[in-house]
């Protein structure tokens, strides 16, 4: 058995994808949108085999990404290296994300920094 995908739910649909594009090297396959519905994702494929839908559809709005709630913590991408996870975080660090934690070497022995993607949602990059 595998995991088929991980879904995620954004504000803004464009600007999530092209992060994952910039920074996380994905793949986007073309935009489904359901009229009706006026429901919008994008499948987003990783070198290996991974995928991560972001969607977006009107909906009311819930409690802050960055307060610590039940459910899903964050989305970790493994990056190959400490040296790795150095140099992506301060590169989202430049361009004003927010480093929430890390790099560091964690109490279960991760090397790992956690930062706030566009919207808040945490992301993990470990080795």
């Amino acid at each position: 058995m595998r995991m088929e995908h991980v879904a995620l739910y954004v504000r803004d649909l464009e600007r999530a994808k092209d992060f994952f594009i910039r920074y996380f090297g994905a793949t986007a396959d073309p935009c489904y949108h359901n009229p009706r519905t006026n429901f919008r994702s994008y499948f987003l494929r990783f070198a290996d085999g991974a995928r991560l839908e972001i969607m977006h559809k009107p909906l009311p709005e819930e409690a802050p990404a960055l307060q610590e709630r039940m459910g899903y913590a964050h989305i970790a991408f493994s990056v190959g290296s400490a040296r790795a996870v150095d140099a992506l975080t301060e590169t989202l660090r430049a361009d004003g994300y927010a480093v929430l934690s890390g790099p560091r070497t964690t109490g279960d022995g991760y090397y790992e920094s956690c930062i706030a993607d566009l919207e808040g949602n945490r992301i993990e990059i470990t080795v």
